[in-house]
């Protein structure tokens, strides 16, 4: 199977004289199975479907977007598998230097919001041919939303981009509905029958049991008519009770059909089966490839869906809450298809999906009825209907240990601790440690303090806390030095400085400091994010404190790495202002020294720094802000006394 044409030269080559659907991306061209645009692709190729490619056109013309000519059906865009906004900008609204999706991880060679300079590039040509878009940046933007880098609400990106029509979710369902509607004679802008699309009308007729949204007019001016507009939103997410939403707007009427439904196993194993390239075009080789490709080239999407919920993940607005989960014949038949690869090296570096150790459906009850709107599986406590059970995931992992030429397996997309701590079995657990850690495991508490977990709709401090526990004693059975790293979070909703302390305490206690700081980032279509702009919580109405000056921001962040000399005056003047000087001075329970100490600059007679800002040795790579090179589970996770 070859790649998809590129060029005009390579489509007539096969013998086409144009093309069915002409696909837009805002990716270089990957066509592995974990680029939703080589999935889409292919799936439209299997049903027997002329696709050309046209990877990061220059938008600055017409030409790139005139390559192939008109398209016989429709073009279809996409920002690419990341938001283009956020592709580009750190959550301080600073550019970013690399960019993972693109030749040699060069950055500019996509628009900022390219779904909607895409589609506006191709407008000035093919005034009436249909453009259908897609993807995640379409997909959280499918209706009206807080827009973090204009610090607005915006309408609809159907609206803003002038498509014809918006497909939202993972796709491979509607792309072939839309597909077939379209290749037999039906006008695009009769497309208002699609699970998983949205569409633009003046004539709501055609729509039925749904829901009237507030006015576009009503939630770009009133928070809380934005925080009434996003719950109903929120609670409409489910294939199965998600009703028909309806916004109003000055000249259109939005209509959101219901969400598509999942695909189940047998349909999952079929898509995957496809035959990708499963790698970069060669025309990217000369420039060093596509950097993207290296950590999923020899990974494994084993699942889809996540019943996590975390509050500011957008995965359930995109592809829900229901899992669905590959078979495990599927998953070897690739596994030995990857062995086959030359630069295969014996690893292979996943196995997982959004939640790795998710493999069914919370409990029974979802897949009749639908994932509950007013509750959720994990949070604040487990549900009691919540089936845990690590069996399968199990028994495929052994299958995938056992096939010749692999060395190790694994684990690095998310492992959701409190579902593996709610286990009363230990077999995975046990193995997890054993089979396919390598030193570390990466998981994700976020933060300590219960005031903020709960606007994070994490569990409790104290869950993270057995799970820490139970690795220690477990990998101490197994005789194996290996130690956890946490990823933590600062300035989420919830978080002021008093819950910053209480997380640099944790740290102190611990003996850790992280590498890398994440700040809470406001990306659609999450609660948290329509906390951060509403300044409550849609759920409760009841107000929350957002942490919203760069200022503030930089100080909570500079807590989670309290001991490096360049953050001592923000550390300063945070305990400060919160009045916890008790943790400015000598003893071993302060973060830092007093300013004197602190200003004094102690160098040894080569002129390299001694100590760090606090007055404590500097080790070798901690005055890098990194991690020592070896620390084990006892020393980085030691108790509080």
């Amino acid at each position: 199977m070859a790649f998809l044409p590129v060029s005009k030269e390579e489509m007539l080559e096969r013998g086409w004289d144009r093309p069915d659907f002409v696909y837009i991306c805002g990716d270089a061209y990957v066509d592995h199975p974990s680029f939703g645009a080589a999935i889409i692709c292919r799936v439209l190729e299997s049903q027997g479907y002329k696709v050309c490619f046209i990877a990061q056109p220059d938008w600055k013309t017409t030409e790139d977007f005139t390559r192939f000519g008109e398209p016989r059906l429709a073009f279809l865009v996409s920002a690419g598998n990341i938001d283009s906004m956020v592709n580009h900008y750190t959550v301080a609204k600073k550019r970013r230097k690399k960019d993972s999706y693109s030749p040699g991880g060069e950055m500019g060679l996509r628009p900022d919001r390219a779904t909607i300079v895409y589609c506006n590039k191709l407008r000035e040509v093919y005034k009436k041919t249909p453009i259908i878009i897609g993807g995640i940046e379409t997909s959280l933007r499918r209706l009206s939303h807080y827009d973090y880098w204009d610090n607005k609400v915006r309408r609809s990106i159907l609206l803003d981009s002038g498509a014809d029509l918006l497909l939202y979710g993972m796709g491979e369902h509607q792309i072939i509905e839309m597909a077939d509607a379209l290749d037999s004679g039906i006008p695009v802008e009769e497309l208002t029958f699609l699970r998983g699309s949205v569409y633009k009308t003046k004539d709501i007729s055609r729509a039925y049991d749904y829901i009237i949204l507030p006015k576009y007019n009503e939630v770009k001016q009133d928070k809380m008519k934005y925080a009434e507009s996003f719950l109903i939103q929120y609670q409409n997410t489910d294939a199965v009770i998600g009703k028909t939403l309806i916004e109003e707007y000055d000249e259109w009427t939005v209509v959101q059909n219901p969400p598509s439904l999942p695909l189940q196993t047998q349909e999952l194993d079929k898509v995957y089966a496809l035959q990708f390239e499963r790698t970069y075009h060669p025309m990217y080789e000369e420039k060093g490839g596509i950097p993207a490709i290296e950590e999923v080239k020899f990974s494994l999407v084993s699942n889809r869906g996540c019943f996590g919920n975390c509050n500011f993940c957008a995965l359930a607005f995109h592809q829900g809450r229901v899992v669905t989960a590959r078979s495990h014949d599927s998953l070897v038949a690739e596994a030995e298809k990857i062995t086959m690869d030359e630069k295969f090296k014996g690893y292979i570096h996943d196995v997982g999906g959004p939640t790795a150790n998710f493999r069914k459906p919370a409990c029974k009850k979802q897949l009749k009825y639908g994932a509950c709107r007013d509750k959720q599986c994990l949070w604040p406590t487990k549900c009691e209907n919540l089936e845990v059970d690590h069996r399968d995931y199990v028994k495929l992992l052994r299958k995938i240990r056992e096939i010749p030429r692999v060395k190790k397996v694994f684990i690095r997309s998310g492992i959701r601790y409190d579902y593996l701590i709610y286990d009363k079995d230990e077999t995975f657990f046990r193995e997890l440690c054993k089979y396919h850690v390598s030193g570390q495991l990466k998981v994700a508490p976020e933060h300590v303090s219960d005031k903020v977990l709960a606007k994070m709709g994490k569990p409790g401090g104290d869950v993270y806390q057995r799970f820490v526990k139970k690795y220690q004693e477990i990998n101490q059975r197994l005789g194996m030095d290996q130690y956890l790293v946490p990823y933590l979070m600062s300035s989420h909703p919830g978080s002021d400085l008093q819950a910053a302390i209480e997380l640099a305490e944790y740290l102190r206690d611990i003996h850790h400091m992280p590498e890398q700081v994440q700040d809470f980032y406001p990306t659609p279509g999450t609660l948290s994010t329509a906390m951060y702009y509403t300044g409550i919580d849609p759920r409760t109405k009841e107000k929350v404190y957002v942490p919203k000056t760069p200022h503030e921001k930089a100080m909570q962040r500079a807590l989670m790495q309290y001991r490096l000399p360049q953050n001592y005056d923000l550390v300063y003047e945070a305990l400060k202002l919160a009045h916890r000087e008790d943790l400015i001075g000598f003893d071993s329970h302060c973060l830092i020294r007093p300013r004197q100490m602190g200003q004094k600059k102690m160098e040894n007679k080569t002129g390299q720094r001694t100590s760090n800002a606090d007055g404590r040795p500097m080790g070798r790579k901690e005055g890098k802000g990194t991690a020592p090179k070896k620390k084990t589970i006892r020393n980085i996770h030691k108790k509080k006394s």
